[in-house]
């Protein structure tokens, strides 16, 4: 924790400030920083309370009190007074234009810092905008509407993100209830290889075929000089070896019991789904068709 933030702590205690005038206090602060737009809108909402209202604005006009090396103080303040004058009770630009004056002196406001640099300009500037902004009734109207649209718009946004935060602590702290009476448990390595969604089906589907294409081609040259009735029971033939490896490498109903020997997996590891959703019967069917159809 910064000296700064702690020698205003201290002054918090032995002053006895109450809530509202410590958050003006921390919001025009003499930090580097600006105020937090979050802890102006608490003090905004502090406006619309009587006692609070008094508290908010008595602090504040003793932060535009201020003067030299305090220019933040200063400046800060009227970033603040800006803010509630829009976003506040309508009380605060009442009083703002009972002590207009007040507003009106720092636009004369100067303080040179030890680099030479003109750190009063930003005073000035902010108190002609204030003042111009409370001689104007209709600008104010419009800006005062447009703030309170922009503050509940981003009230709404808040809330709905703090929903949303709940709702995904509340999924991951609940546990996934499964019935395993419905159907039979699949080991880890087979559930991670059943399609999640329609499009990995559908991919997977694609794969097989492609392998099915690529073994009718590796097969087809032997058999171009045989007749229609030879290549149709090699077709057949073919088909009966598909589901006969199949019933060799473990393939059941319930799922994939071993691909450590299947030609088609990379290193013992296969990217295939487990049956049914390993489509061998369309394989077989695709090469039955494709043969007839090359020779045909």
């Amino acid at each position: 924790m910064q000296t700064s933030s702690l020698r205003r702590q201290m002054k918090n205690m032995v002053n006895n400030y109450t809530e509202a005038e410590i958050k003006v206090r921390e919001a025009t602060s003499n930090d580097h920083w600006g105020p937090p737009s979050s802890l102006m809108s608490e003090i905004a909402d502090l406006t619309f309370n009587v006692v609070a209202f008094a508290e908010v604005m008595g602090m504040i006009w003793k932060r535009l009190n201020d003067h030299g090396k305090n220019w933040r103080h200063v400046y800060k303040a009227l970033t603040l007074l800006d803010y509630l004058i829009k976003t506040g009770s309508e009380r605060v630009a009442q009083e703002c234009r009972e002590n207009i004056h007040t507003i009106q002196t720092l636009r004369d406001f100067q303080y040179i810092d030890r680099d030479g640099r003109d750190q009063g300009i930003n005073v000035r500037e902010k108190a002609k905008q204030l003042v111009a902004l409370l001689r104007d009734e209709e600008k104010l109207k419009r800006e005062r509407s447009q703030a309170l649209k922009t503050k509940t718009r981003m009230a709404g946004v808040t809330s709905s993100l703090r929903v949303y935060g709940e709702d995904m602590r509340r999924c991951r702290s609940s546990p996934s209830s499964h019935s395993s009476s419905s159907s039979p448990r699949l080991a880890p390595d087979m559930e991670q290889a059943r399609p999640a969604t329609s499009g990995e089906e559908e991919l997977q589907l694609q794969l097989a075929l492609a392998m099915s294409r690529e073994e009718s081609e590796k097969r087809a040259p032997a058999t171009l000089d045989m007749d229609e009735d030879t290549q149709l029971q090699l077709a057949l033939s073919l088909s009966k070896e598909e589901h006969q490896q199949v019933e060799l490498l473990g393939v059941t109903k319930t799922g994939v019991t071993d691909f450590s020997s299947c030609p088609h997996s990379l290193h013992g590891c296969s990217v295939f789904p487990p049956y049914p959703y390993w489509p061998f019967h369309v394989v077989g069917t695709h090469l039955l068709c494709s043969l007839i159809f090359t020779f045909s």
